[in-house]
């Protein structure tokens, strides 16, 4: 294409009028603007697309939470990897932040910048090769596509969010946790190998095995050493059905006992659970937990629920396709979609709590909150096990078991005050699980200084600054978390 004179001709016409802005390979057309011609001189070449029109830069200003909005002055749709090494390098040059963003399901601006460049990491959705225990996949692709492409051959990722509507990529720069993480850790501990495009533009293969160093800081780095382009994802034997169980407490030592049991004995595949309004008041406790199976061997109810301290008679016990149990939310979005809610902005709060802590924390936090300071939301409380993270940016506390604890807020649309209001109760409720010795699941929330974040990282905080400055000496990178506030 480089020798096509029609090609040339059409450069030449553009470049009169406007500032060439990338090629869509879509359209088989030139993207321009005439803004880009402020910003934008001597762009790269790029296979995808670089906007700057209003209502794309407004979009992404814009994320899940609906709380936080900057303005970014151009989003890149790439049409290659090479697209974002190109950018990357042209950012450097030209004192330029850069975010990467998946499906922008965080809910505090994570991935949002000011006045730089977005990477639109959806349109790297090719899937390239499915083999019995892995599979090489690009990073903006959805882990509900994953699995379609995997469970035709009786594969399965081991572990997967609840709501599977959210890119690898993304996932990977926080963690991933799912009713599985007590059998298999987090999605990040399921990764075999990355590539990765640093913040100085670099396209480099990592693994436990090369540049160990880049592997350790991008998986669970929250995007501040480079940006996952592609994944090596470890794949397992999949079941074709799900036996769920639904089992009721009103008691919530009760609840955290029986819920340790059962990842201990790893009884069942998947274990979960949530705090739920009682209509009589106050609050009870619902655990969540599957078994899967592929007929004629079913499972032994008896035996799942052998010296389990749920109230009886209120158990209920349901059969479903193994994809229909993992994708069990997309009704409930979908509705959520078409009453406008979903739109509402969402001051989630997640927070990892120690095990030796978790009652008095849960029963403190209960005693005075209302179903009103949660927006009629879930609240999510399940136990995993430590010794299955292996990442050292992934904070948890240290111990052998801890409790995800998260209240999945939604606030009325247009109405600050009571955003403000749960943005402050997550403060106060962040610091007094870390008080307690807790850690916080960064995809929520909180308003964090470097100074939180130096005490979130701990003793791997060093480490980390480290990488940066050797992965990304400029600071370009992902400026949304507010680790790294200086140029």
């Amino acid at each position: 294409m480089k020798n096509n004179p029609a090609r040339r001709n059409i450069l030449q016409g553009l470049i009169a009028s406007a500032v060439v802005v990338g090629f869509n390979p879509l359209n088989r057309s030139w993207v321009t603007s005439a803004e880009a011609a402020q910003s934008f001189i001597n762009l790269p070449h790029l296979d995808g697309v670089l906007y700057t029109d209003d209502a794309t830069r407004t979009n992404a200003a814009d994320d899940f939470g609906h709380l936080v909005h900057r303005y970014p002055k151009a989003i890149l749709k790439p049409g290659s990897i090479h697209d974002i090494v190109n950018i990357i390098k042209f950012a450097r040059t030209h004192t330029l932040k850069v975010a990467p963003r998946g499906q922008g399901h965080t809910c505090y601006g994570q991935a949002q910048v000011e006045d730089g460049i977005v990477i639109d990491i959806s349109t790297l959705n090719k899937i390239h090769d499915i083999s019995t225990e892995r599979v090489i996949v690009e990073a903006g692709v959805r882990w509900s596509e994953l699995l379609q492409a995997t469970l035709p051959q009786q594969l399965t990722p081991p572990v997967l969010t609840d709501y599977l509507e959210l890119s690898i990529g993304g996932t990977l720069s926080f963690g991933g946790i799912g009713g599985a993480t007590h059998r298999y850790g987090m999605q990040v501990d399921n990764i075999l190998e990355l590539q990765v495009v640093t913040g100085e533009g670099h396209l480099l293969t990592c693994s436990l095995y090369q540049n160990r160093d880049l592997f350790e800081t991008v998986l669970a780095g929250l995007g501040q050493c480079g940006i996952i382009v592609r994944a090596t994802i470890r794949l397992i034997k999949a079941e074709r059905n799900a036996r769920v169980f639904l089992l009721d407490y009103d008691d919530l030592a009760a609840f955290t006992h029986d819920q340790r049991l059962l990842i201990e004995d790893k009884r069942f595949n998947y274990v979960e659970g949530q705090i739920i309004s009682d209509p009589n008041g106050g609050w009870r406790y619902l655990l969540e937990a599957a078994s899967f199976y592929t007929p004629p061997n079913e499972p032994d109810n008896i035996s799942l629920l052998a010296s389990l301290s749920y109230t009886r008679g209120t158990e209920q016990i349901e059969d479903k396709i193994y994809f229909d149990f993992l994708n069990r939310l997309s009704p409930t979005v979908a509705f959520l979609q078409s009453i406008g809610v979903w739109s509402n902005p969402h001051p989630w709060i997640n927070l990892f709590v120690p095990g030796t802590a978790v009652e008095q924390y849960i029963s403190e936090v209960v005693s005075i909150l209302t179903l009103a300071d949660t927006g009629n939301s879930p609240i999510l409380l399940y136990p995993v096990k430590t010794d299955r993270f292996t990442l050292p940016l992934f904070r948890v506390p240290n111990e052998q078991i801890v409790f995800l604890f998260a209240i999945l807020r939604t606030a009325p649309s247009d109405d600050d005050t009571t955003s403000a209001r749960m943005l402050a109760d997550n403060r106060r409720l962040f610091e007094r699980n870390r008080d307690l010795g807790g850690t916080r699941y960064p995809v929520d929330a909180i308003a964090f200084s470097q100074e939180d974040w130096q005490q979130h990282f701990g003793s791997v905080w060093s480490r980390l600054v480290n990488a940066k400055r050797r992965y990304d000496p400029d600071n370009v990178l992902t400026p949304g978390q507010g680790i790294f506030t200086g140029s």
